[in-house]
């Protein structure tokens, strides 16, 4: 939902940005599906660069665990045990557990990684999937309003692209409200003005560009 949220103000602000310019709808359009393409790509491209950034942390913080249980396993067993006193496990039971996970290092490295480090080795994420997941959301998201530009022109294009962001902004802040569990009409709306602002200070700045709406 992020995604879609991001790729609908980028494309309704850019649409309105051209539209106070006075920009022919032929420029709308292609504006608009310019700024599709290169906010879909700069998305995914970050989403890559930041989720295989985090992997490869992630992975170094497991080959530091897994040397440090290998050069010195008494001291890393005393703080796995410590720190699964301080989750609430009385101290016969930490040590038992700690001393059964010391015969299987690796074993004790997941145990070690999830209590202590507070990750999950085996769900580290996927640079790819997040790329993808964030392309197509953008991309969705930033189609809604310039779909009435491909229809109509004029008045006409302007009014459907201000109702499906607006329709879309209200969507999405219903199904944000639920999810947080919070009221949803306070997001919808919340959400709504956020749109409405970035697209009417894009407008202005086009406007001082411009001559004239039409």
């Amino acid at each position: 939902m992020l995604g879609v949220n991001d790729g609908l103000a980028v494309s309704i602000s850019d649409i309105l940005a051209m539209v106070g310019a006075a920009a022919t709808p032929e420029v709308v359009r292609l504006a608009g599906l310019a700024s599709l393409v290169a906010g879909a790509a700069s998305m995914a491209v970050g989403e890559y660069i930041s989720m295989r950034a985090q992997v490869e942390l992630l992975d170094r913080l497991l080959v530091d665990a897994r040397e440090a249980i290998r050069a010195d396993p008494e001291r890393e067993h005393a703080i796995l045990q410590d720190t699964m006193q301080r989750h609430g496990f009385d101290e016969a039971t930490a040590c038992a557990a700690t001393r059964d996970l010391s015969r299987d290092p690796e074993r004790a490295l997941l145990v070690y990684a999830r209590a202590v480090l507070g990750m999950n080795p085996e769900e580290l994420g996927s640079p790819w999937a997040s790329a993808l997941s964030s392309l197509a959301t953008f991309a969705a998201g930033a189609m809604v309003p310039l779909v009435p530009w491909f229809i109509t022109t004029g008045v006409s294009a302007v009014v459907g692209s201000l109702a499906l962001a607006g329709g879309a902004a209200v969507v999405i802040g219903r199904l944000l409200g639920q999810l947080t569990g919070r009221w949803w009409i306070r997001s919808a709306l919340r959400q709504l003005a956020a749109i409405a602002l970035a697209s009417g200070i894009t407008f202005l700045a086009g406007w001082l560009f411009g001559a004239t709406v039409f």
